[in-house]
């Protein structure tokens, strides 16, 4: 489990101006940020006057590790061809991209289906979309908070997605809220999720605004939702992933801290 067994690197999700300027802001020793607009289906862009290779020297000065959020928009589950096509399309673009940065890895959500589709359909497609993209960097299936019909919302649907890429290389994103808006308790979600996956690779630590299996994908700074924050904790302490915030600016920087004083 875990990027690098010898350091938990933690830090938060920024922005796409100056990501490495706002993790030293942060007190961050790792970010997540888009390469581009999250809701459209362009090419990666990088956030640095010298390109990819600058945005990697400077990171790689700053001992900054970087994840890439792939846009939100991607569906590698999805039946319909101009969904699912242009997703592959892009999900190996980014991948490309973050290769060049020396990111840690690709977060990708795990897509869904719709009521009329066999769910065993979607768990093929992220198959064929595995099979089909060189996986410079790792690429790492996040669970969702929502939908009857998601391909990693609840435990059964995760085993079931693992049956069809666990064998591919596939990575693992634990983000809290999503688990506990989706149904999936804390902290033994993070046992849950290893007993599956055999690998945790990044948390994403996020309060939530909605209730224990309520659907609702609204992240909250943590005490501010309807997490316990010492179940955020605890979540964290059995893995040895590194740990990215989503939460609302400014407060994040009080949750870097929270975990980084109560986590080694």
């Amino acid at each position: 489990m875990g990027a690098d067994n010898k350091k938990r690197y933690i830090g938060g999700h920024v922005g796409q101006d100056d990501p490495i300027g706002q993790a030293s802001a942060m007190g961050a020793d790792t970010v997540q940020f888009f390469l581009g607009d999250p809701q459209g289906w362009k090419a990666p862009k990088f956030p640095h006057p010298d390109g990819a290779a600058g945005l990697k020297a400077q990171a790689e000065a700053a001992g900054v590790r970087i994840y890439i959020h792939s846009p939100y928009i991607l569906n590698l589950a999805s039946t319909n061809n101009r969904i699912r096509i242009p997703s592959r399309k892009i999900l190996a673009q980014q991948v490309a991209a973050a290769t060049e940065i020396g990111a840690a890895g690709v977060i990708v959500h795990g897509g869904h289906v719709t009521k009329d589709d066999d769910p065993a359909v979607g768990y093929e497609n992220w198959r064929k979309a595995f099979e089909q993209i060189d996986a410079t960097c790792p690429i790492l299936i996040e669970n969702t908070a929502g939908g009857n019909f998601s391909m990693a919302r609840r435990i059964d649907s995760i085993a079931r997605l693992w049956d069809a890429v666990g064998d591919l290389g596939a990575g693992f994103c634990l983000d809290t809220c999503h688990a506990f808006a989706g149904g999936i308790e804390l902290p033994t979600a993070a046992d849950e999720v290893n007993a599956i996956t055999g690998r945790i690779d990044l948390i994403h630590a996020n309060d939530s605004q909605g209730g224990f299996d309520s659907g609702r994908d609204r992240h909250a700074n943590f005490g501010e939702g309807k997490i316990a924050p010492e179940q955020l904790v605890e979540t964290i302490a059995k893995t040895n992933a590194d740990v990215i915030c989503e939460t609302a600016h400014p407060g994040i920087v009080d949750d870097i801290a929270y975990i980084r004083e109560r986590v080694s």
